[in-house]
């Protein structure tokens, strides 16, 4: 039967090209959990001898999820577990690169949050975490990241980047740095001079005033 025969062709090109590229993801993500690891217990002996309130540490949530705190702050790393192709109208199909292979399109993404590390401590469910990057993997290990600052011009050569330990250390720096560079504004008095009830009895209960980064804030250099 013709639909069998397309069916089949469809499993051993996309199908197959997906299974590649998740592994390929994961494999990506397990390193990147290995840096992440080794850079909390790093930073945390040098930081111990300077100031030891000022507290590194690591936690694996799982296959797919690590969290990395340092100070006030938590880097969360999520892989997604699907995989991924871009509009038709995106640029990465208008280079020779996926021309050549519209298979490249297909892509694994790992997602890098930023919390207040207090969300987690005080149980604040109400908090937002930020977005600072996705990070794009395809089937033969080329990428580029989506994000803030230097996150998001620095790592965008999808035709020749390849991820590798270096690579995946100076996008872990460039995050972190990102992170403790990105402070908490205080708003215009006006802005905040009024309560309900309400909001006023839940800050007392369960501290569920929501709180994130840039809600009610504006970013430091946005001042600048």
């Amino acid at each position: 039967m013709p639909e069998n025969t397309r069916i089949l062709e469809l499993l051993k090109t996309k199908s197959s090209t997906k299974q590649e590229v998740f592994r390929n993801t994961k494999s990506v993500f397990q390193k990147l959990t290995s840096i992440l690891e080794g850079k909390s217990n790093n930073l945390n002996s040098q930081m111990s001898e300077e100031d030891k309130f000022v507290e590194l540490s690591f936690e694996r949530k799982g296959d797919f999820e690590s969290h990395i705190t340092f100070s006030g702050d938590r880097l969360i790393f999520h892989m997604h577990s699907n995989v991924f192709d871009f509009p038709s109208s995106h640029s990465i199909h208008k280079t020779s690169y996926v021309k050549e292979d519209k298979l490249r399109s297909f892509c694994g993404v790992i997602h890098v949050y930023n919390f207040l590390n207090d969300s987690f401590k005080y149980n604040r469910l109400n908090d937002v975490g930020n977005l600072v990057a996705r990070i794009f993997v395809n089937k033969e290990n080329h990428f580029f990241v989506e994000g803030e600052k230097q996150l998001g011009f620095l790592f965008n050569d999808f035709i020749n980047q390849e991820l590798n330990k270096e690579t995946l250390e100076l996008i872990v720096n460039s995050a972190m740095i990102f992170t403790l560079n990105f402070d908490l504004i205080t708003p215009n008095f006006r802005d905040v001079n009024l309560v309900n009830v309400h909001q006023l009895l839940d800050m007392n209960s369960d501290n569920k005033l929501r709180t994130s980064k840039s809600l009610g804030f504006k970013f430091s250099f946005e001042n600048k």
